[in-house]
Parts: C-alpha cells; structure tokens; sequence
C-alpha cells in the first residue's frame, strides 16, 4: 500500500517514529509520501526521505502558512526539490475555513507555487477546504497537462471530483471515508473513476474508524483500504495494487526506486 500523504516530521511522531514506521512496513504499507508545510518541515520531510527506503517527500507552502511568502521563499523550496527524494510540490492551496493566514496571501502563495511546480514538471498536492469554485479555476487557469498532481483530503462531492479529474488531477481519499456521517466522501469513493484515485492518511489527523479519536498513522491506511474496497464491491487486495500503481506512476517513484538501488550497489 502507499500513503500518499502523511507529516511524519510532525511533533506528534518525535518520541516513536521509527515504531511508527515499522508498523507501517508490517501493516503492508510500503511507500509513504511525507508532506511538508513550510520551509523547515520540507527540509525535515526531505531529511526523512533520505533516510528511509520507501519514504518520498513534498516541499512546499501550506495555506495556513502563506502570510507573506515570496518569490525567494519560492526559489528556496525549487531548489529544494530538486533533490531526488522530493517527487511533488506541496503542500499547497486555499484554506476558507480556518483563514489563519488573508484570502489573498492564500491566492498568491497558491497561484506561485502551483505555476512553479508546473514550470518543473513536478505534480502539486494540493488542499482544498471551503475554496472549491477558487481552486478549480486556478486549475483551469493552467489547463490540462499528464502528472498535474491530487487534491488531497478530497471534501467535495462527486460532480466536482469529476472536474478535476478531466483536468488531469487524481482524487485522494483519506480515513474520513469510514465516519458515519461522510456521505458525499463515500459517494465520491464509490464513483469516481478507479484508475484516478489514490488513498492516504493525512497523519497524524483524521484516524479512521475503528482507530477515529487517536493520532493517526500510516499502518491504519488498511481501514480506508477495506472501506474503499466495500464500497466498490471489490477486493482489498485490488484496491491496494491499483491505487499504489497510480501513485507510483503519478509521483514517478519506480524511477527514484532504480536510482536508490543503483546509489547502494556502488
């Protein structure tokens, strides 16, 4: 299985992160994509990535981060990935629900970084939370290109995935998907194409049930997994290999796979 988001670097994993990933590894999750927020959680997210096989990251400026980013702010996180760990640009977007930074500190730090990873061939990892009509013209704005990124955390209902999707991007579906009460997370689970969709956990937020209420982790992506699974009629197992076939080729990872190889064999 692949996580295709998590903050490992986060505070929550600094008194067990190598148990956590060991359990990731014995629950079957493999490849985990750590996502950083700011410029010093990137470079944690990097370090991390260097350090450990099957762990990949992405630098970028989060929305609740984004009062009075810059260009130069923009310029240090390019030449940040350009290391070979890093496989995409984020997290980045618009945050209407909690505004911890402006509306139009949001729009700029978004529209900068979303062209940036654009100009570097790389996909975004973007956050949506109450800006859904803002997010989906600033995709429209850039069109339609192959590996355009994900809207992570996915919240909005089927019609807009559909959108995004014939924009080129993926849909993830996070631990949400087992509540109760998230009837348009599952709707959007059950119909969207299976060939776009990727799974996460968005660590250390956001537990699945039965593990809803503690700090979440990677290893409890099986509950999403057998919750997906249920709603398609399918088998888990199936669900994990193609949702991982399509990170893998969103995020290009078998080629970072072959150079790490390589790197240890000399």
């Amino acid at each position: 299985m692949f996580d295709t988001h998590a903050h490992l670097d986060m505070s929550e994993f600094d008194s067990d992160r190598e148990s956590v990933l060991d359990r990731a590894m014995t629950s079957g999750v493999d490849r985990i994509l750590t996502v950083g927020i700011d410029m010093e959680s990137s470079l944690r997210a990097v370090a991390l990535a260097k350090k450990h096989r099957g762990l990949y990251a992405a630098t970028g400026c989060h929305p609740h981060n984004s009062r009075g980013f810059t260009d130069l702010q923009a310029d240090s996180l390019a030449e940040l990935a350009s290391a070979p760990e890093v496989v995409a640009w984020g997290e980045i977007g618009l945050d209407f629900f909690r505004d911890n930074s402006p509306r139009d500190a949001q729009r700029s730090a978004f529209l900068c970084q979303l062209q940036r990873a654009r100009d570097l061939g790389m996909p975004a990892v973007i956050h949506n939370r109450e800006a859904h009509e803002e997010v989906l013209a600033a995709a429209r704005r850039l069109g339609k290109r192959d590996r355009c990124g994900v809207i992570h955390c996915f919240s909005g209902d089927l019609s807009l995935a559909a959108e995004f999707i014939a924009l080129g991007y993926h849909i993830s579906i996070p631990g949400t998907v087992t509540y109760p009460k998230a009837a348009m997370v599952r709707e959007t689970a059950a119909g969207i194409p299976l060939e776009r969709m990727l799974l996460e956990t968005d660590a250390p937020y956001l537990a699945p049930v039965p593990r809803r209420g503690r700090r979440n982790e990677p290893s409890f992506i099986v509950h999403t997994v057998k919750a997906v699974a249920g709603l398609r009629g399918m088998e888990a197992g199936e669900i994990s290999r193609i949702t991982t076939a399509n990170a893998e080729a969103l995020f290009g990872v078998p080629d970072l796979d072959e150079k790490r190889s390589r790197r240890q064999c000399r």
